[in-house]
């Protein structure tokens, strides 16, 4: 097979993504309660608790409002934690990257396959959260459909943050200070629970400049109120451009983490 010219990748990197998908199947029970779990009580405690005090915000009920910031943030969760603590456990505990390597598989295919997992984790996590979403009645049919594909781009962007991350980090307890200083500011900044427009105008340009999730959230909150904009293609634009630019700097990072 050809290999791409930026990075040296062959459809190999399907089969690290398939030993992936096996493990993760063999603990289904435990993996697919989450997705189910998480927008239901989201729903409940800020949706229409916190929500009857809150008439609406840009023409939308609270609920409404939320319910793609929810899928939005489980999105970035599951991508990018597959690809720091659960990458970091499988390339230094469990020495997963080294036997792999071991065989015809390359180190960039390792990293592409562990990459395109955590994208997948991602679609999937959005596939299982929808239904509960249509079922509460704060998302448009059949358009919301889409956030379950654009799910797998979103999780690209993160899981190859997450993997630039993992990369230079020296060990996981390390993990701990990208997790607090940089995801859970994007948990909270992002136009998840509140409008940007809120925010002091510096503040929004930082959101729009550096917070990945500001954007997801912009697109998925587009898509599940069918409130297209000019704006959305903006958004798709940085999504793409960054997410290309990362995913070659992870694979860089971690081929000179792994062959140092």
């Amino acid at each position: 097979m050809g290999r791409f010219a930026a990075a040296g990748i062959t459809c190999s990197v399907w089969r690290v993504w398939r030993r992936n998908w096996d493990a993760f199947v063999k603990t289904y029970q435990v993996n697919f309660i989450p997705p189910f779990v998480e927008p239901f009580l989201y729903l409940l405690a800020l949706g229409f608790g916190l929500g009857t005090y809150i008439e609406t915000i840009d023409g939308v009920s609270y609920p409404r409002f939320i319910a793609p910031a929810l899928i939005s943030v489980s999105v970035m969760y599951s991508a990018f934690f597959e690809c720091t603590y659960s990458s970091f456990v499988r390339m230094y505990y469990r020495k997963t990257f080294d036997a792999i390597i071991a065989t015809p598989i390359g180190i960039e295919e390792v990293i592409a396959g562990e990459i395109l997992w955590g994208a997948t984790r991602a679609l999937i996590y959005a596939a299982l959260m929808l239904p509960v979403l249509v079922a509460f009645g704060v998302v448009d049919l059949p358009v919301s459909v889409l956030v379950v594909p654009f799910a797998f781009l979103a999780g690209l962007l993160f899981a190859s943050i997450g993997m630039c991350f993992t990369a230079i980090t020296p060990s996981i307890d390390a993990l701990n200070y990208p997790s607090f200083l940089f995801i859970t500011p994007m948990f909270l900044f992002s136009g998840t629970f509140f409008p940007l427009s809120l925010l002091p105008p510096i503040v929004q340009y930082i959101a729009l400049a550096v917070l990945p999730l500001t954007h997801v959230v912009s697109v998925n909150r587009a898509i599940t109120l069918t409130a297209f904009s000019p704006i959305l293609y903006f958004d798709l634009i940085w999504i793409g451009a960054v997410t290309l630019v990362l995913f070659l700097l992870s694979i860089r990072l971690m081929r000179r983490r792994l062959i140092a």
